[in-house]
């Protein structure tokens, strides 16, 4: 499945806003778990549409995308 760089890029950034999680309590966690949600959000929102614009299940998309960002092909570079 071909999947957009914009894609891999809003993925790896609600990732990385998600593991900014870790360790925090409180407001601090509040403040983060808000800004992890609105990446998440975001991802979810451009698989939703990329999906239904080419024609694809968003749940097999979605999942491709996950893989690609989480566990890279090492002969993709």
């Amino acid at each position: 499945m071909d999947i957009p760089d914009r894609l891999i890029e809003l993925q790896t950034a609600a990732d990385a806003e998600r593991a900014k999680l870790t360790g925090l309590a409180d407001t601090e966690h509040e403040a983060q778990w808000k800004r992890w949600f609105e990446a998440a959000s975001a991802s979810q929102a451009a698989v939703t549409e990329h999906a239904r614009e080419a024609g694809l299940s968003r749940a097999e998309l979605e999942a491709a995308v996950k893989k690609a960002v989480r566990h890279p092909d090492p002969s993709d570079g």
